[in-house]
């Protein structure tokens, strides 16, 4: 059991939960809901320990092993499976114990064996492999070493390491940011099947609901439980808003005449004491705020100047990399209305469609006719590293149209969270969901009339992928889309592409269906061919050489751009600490601001240009890896 009383937690001077009471029991699946900065990875560092309970307590079941997923992974040479089978404790320390038994030729060896045997220890290295397979890692990728991952590669790496842990209690944060919709679909399969004790924080209303059975909801500094998956809490909070909205206009009333009485009467020493008895009852009422069931985001796409017909016409495309083909022989009309969702495995070619329909990729073959009225409004993660860091969410719309009021810039604003302060706000503190936040009312206010939507609800809580749902529903013009949001894709989309083995059809289903054609087997190897079926020794070797010697001179040009921009950067920190001083805006000093100034813009063109070079050069190597693995 996980017992909670009269806690209080804290964020500096912050209060994030006061005087919250809980009792979580074995077997739970837990949901953790709330707006961002509310406190629910702050009440999951409580559990880890990693925090402690500014008032009350937090208790958990003694002997409980806790499996969390962390946060960093070191660029090792460690395989991939060794660095996952590190999660198992349990059969590291008998793994360390057999081979120390062996060296000094002791005795114990049947005993840690038999022990061994008994956690399953000789299946391990299958069990694991069966994680990295279900988190889309391909077999000659089991042995590849660590460093060799990116980021969002290496979490997942750390996500396979708590699943193999055995964990009585299981804590996980967003676990399906970095993964596509099939990855998501394999780990809600698993989680299900987990038997431990789960705390889980999602802003994937369909990931929770398939989930969990119970839901903390942390809403004004309190942390409330209930029973039920996400959908079923937002029915019970919709009933108890309802509730206190009237127990709240009640108390108003009973406000005015306890004012209207303490008024007429207080003058008059005969009623001064019932007067007096009002006041103190006044005083003792218990403080009811008004509901706020509306969001604090609430905004539309504004209207279209033109909606041409066709927006888009793709005819006979071919898309990829360089001269390396990943998808052919593509045809795509898109009229004003289409509401389409781009399907399929990781690395099949979604995002480099969605790339090239842009522009930002080179169309291999084939012909893009865009009207000449065509307004493409582009999402994509990496935009979010291409704000202004050093300007403000208004700064950022007026540079987009000048002669725009700042108060319609700041009502604007207001409608995706940027209400007063937080619109002179810098960038550069931002979380990645105000950032994306910021990119999506960029994109809102240019009023495009084609979307081009590459996972935008990365980073965003309920409430805001909510109020997207309800703003891309009424949207005039076109979209496609791809995401891993199951919610999403099922309120908004009407029809399916298949991006799969080089080629983009429609698919005949819903998100259901696809789920089921993942298991299938069509889209999707067997457990067996995962984990059991794949190349020999000699040839995962050869195959590794392979790919060393062809991705080289990519490697090689990665490395090159790295260290070009590790000094631009430091060259870009002393410019920037040289802007900082008070004196370089003295008269004396103008020539040399001027300067420093001119050499800012042309380093930050340089860096932008370079990282957009280094991001294709990646998604580049991707390419040609995934290639060589099939």
């Amino acid at each position: 059991m996980i017992r909670m009383q009269q806690l209080s937690l804290y964020r500096g001077s912050k209060p994030l939960i006061l005087e919250s009471d809980l009792d979580l029991h074995s077997g739970w699946k837990v949901g953790i809901t709330g707006a961002n900065g509310c406190g629910k990875s702050s009440l999951l560092a409580l559990v880890r320990g990693e925090l402690t309970a500014d008032h009350g307590s937090l208790s958990i079941a003694e002997g409980w092993q806790i499996a969390h997923v962390a946060q960093e992974t070191p660029a090792s040479e460690q395989s991939a499976l060794d660095y996952v089978l590190d999660g198992d404790d349990e059969y590291r320390k008998l793994q360390r114990q057999i081979v120390q038994e062996e060296a000094s030729g002791g005795h114990g060896l049947g005993e840690l064996h038999a022990e061994f045997e008994s956690i399953d220890g000789y299946n391990a290295p299958h069990r694991a492999g069966k994680l990295l397979s279900g988190l889309g890692f391909k077999q000659e990728q089991h042995s590849q070493p660590v460093r060799n991952f990116s980021g969002g590669w290496r979490m997942r790496l750390n996500l396979a390491q708590a699943l193999l842990s055995r964990s009585d209690l299981l804590l996980l944060d967003e676990p399906t940011n970095h993964l596509d919709l099939d990855t998501t679909f394999w780990l809600q399969d698993w989680i299900n099947a987990y038997k431990g004790t789960l705390l889980l924080i999602s802003h994937d209303r369909e990931f929770l609901d398939e989930i969990v059975d119970h839901t903390i909801n942390i809403s004004h500094q309190k942390a409330l439980l209930y029973s039920g998956n996400y959908s079923q809490f937002e029915q019970q909070r919709a009933a108890r808003l309802m509730q206190q909205q009237s127990a709240y206009e009640k108390q108003q009333r009973d406000r005015e005449q306890m004012h209207r009485f303490i008024e007429r009467f207080k003058a008059k020493a005969s009623k001064a004491k019932q007067a007096q008895s009002r006041v103190k009852a006044l005083e003792r009422m218990e403080e009811l705020l008004p509901a706020h069931v509306d969001s604090q985001f609430h905004f539309s796409f504004l209207e279209p100047h033109r909606l041409p017909a066709p927006l888009l016409d793709l005819e006979e495309g071919a898309i990829g990399y360089g001269s390396t083909s990943i998808a052919s022989n593509i045809s795509l009309r898109i009229h004003p209305g289409d509401r389409i969702a781009l399907l399929g495995h990781n690395g099949a070619g979604k995002t480099t469609l969605i790339k090239t329909l842009c522009g930002e990729q080179e169309l291999l073959a084939g012909q893009i006719k865009l009207s000449a009225e065509t307004r493409i409004g582009y999402f994509a993660q990496h935009q979010l590293e291409q704000l202004d860091v050093h300007a403000t969410p208004l700064l950022h719309l007026s540079r987009l149209k000048p002669d725009a009021s700042e108060q319609e810039l700041r009502n604007f604003l207001g409608g995706f969270g940027f209400a007063g302060d937080m619109a002179l706000a810098t960038v550069e503190n931002f979380s990645g969901g105000e950032k994306t936040r910021l990119v999506l009312a960029m994109l809102v206010f240019q009023r495009p009339n084609l979307l081009l939507l590459d996972e935008p609800t990365n980073h965003l809580d309920l409430e805001m992928r909510h109020a997207l749902t309800i703003a891309l529903q009424t949207f005039s013009g076109a979209i496609l889309m791809i995401s891993h949001d199951p919610h999403l894709l099922r309120s908004v989309t009407d029809l399916f592409l298949l991006v799969d083995q080089g080629n983009v059809s429609p698919f005949d289903g819903d998100i259901e269906d696809y789920h089921k054609w993942l298991k299938s087997g069509d889209g999707c190897e067997t457990e067996k061919e995962m984990v059991d079926s794949g190349p020999s020794k000699k040839e995962q070797r050869q195959l590794a050489a392979e790919m060393r010697k062809k991705s080289q001179p990519l490697t090689q040009k990665i490395k090159k751009l790295e260290k070009e921009l590790e000094k631009l950067h430091s060259r870009e920190s002393e410019i920037t600490g040289q802007l900082a001083e008070p004196e370089i805006y003295e008269e004396r000093n103008k020539e040399k601001l001027t300067g420093a100034l001119k050499e800012k813009g042309t380093l930050e063109q340089q860096i932008e240009e370079i990282e957009l070079n280094w991001f294709e050069l990646n998604e580049e190597l991707e390419a040609l890896m995934q290639q060589l693995s099939n």
